[in-house]
């Protein structure tokens, strides 16, 4: 199947497998009882994420079935629901780390973990927005949307489901970083479609892209911790 095919009628798929994994991953934490006495921090940022899931898997759903005006007055929200999803994760960002005194190298790593993931989602949403009326392009960025947010699924799912696999995760001062799974799960699929898409259209310019992105990502996790410059922003914002 070339990889065109795939994005404009199987992606909704895959975004309904994605979100399914999130309903697992969350399920105990959070979606089992959300009338639990959870912060509105953490309430805000379900909602948009959840959001934002149904809002892929409906888009690409529309595409398929070609209801393409509404997939775009539809696509309209996002420019709301996107600096909701940013703004929402930042304060859930703060409240998750500030109290975590004093503050040392992991801290500083789940900072860049959270903050850049947010970063990164923004940066490709951006793209996938300035490519719009590239319908090719558009799809590819928008796919790549979810791989920022690997983690936090990967994360619940290995300590709910599958704990051994802590003792297999790289440590940053004695504590497992177990994002790593999900860092690899990530780049090992945009590596694959990258591979797909030159081979199906000979395309460099859109999947080598995020996978460059990742992987800066994923090295600044168990870097930026050692960089003043950072630690200093994150005592900033953290106090």
């Amino acid at each position: 199947m070339n990889i065109n095919k795939f994005l404009f009628q199987k992606s909704w798929i895959y975004f309904a497998l994605f979100f399914g994994f999130a309903l697992w991953g969350f399920w105990p934490s959070y979606y089992s009882d959300v009338s639990r006495d959870y912060s509105l921090q953490t309430h805000l940022h379900g909602i948009g994420m959840t959001l934002w899931c149904l809002m892929l898997i409906s888009q690409a759903y529309l595409i398929k079935i070609n209801k393409r005006t509404i997939h775009r007055y539809i696509g309209k929200a996002s420019y709301v629901l996107v600096p909701f999803i940013v703004g929402s994760t930042v304060v859930l960002t703060h409240s998750s780390l500030y109290e975590n005194t004093p503050y040392n190298s992991e801290v500083f790593s789940d900072l860049a973990l959270m903050i850049n993931a947010t970063l990164l989602f923004l940066i490709i949403y951006g793209l996938a927005i300035y490519h719009k009326k590239d319908a090719l392009t558009h799809a590819r960025y928008m796919f790549c949307t979810i791989f920022p947010m690997f983690t936090p699924i990967t994360d619940r799912i290995i300590y709910n489901y599958f704990r051994p696999l802590v003792d297999f995760a790289p440590t940053l001062d004695g504590a497992p970083v177990v994002p790593f799974f999900g860092f690899l799960l990530a780049n090992v699929i945009v590596a694959g479609f990258t591979f797909w898409d030159w081979k199906s259209n000979k395309r460099k310019d859109v999947f080598p892209v995020v996978l460059v992105m990742l992987i800066l990502y994923h090295t600044s996790v168990f870097t930026f911790h050692l960089i003043p410059t950072w630690r200093s922003f994150g005592e900033w914002f953290l106090g």
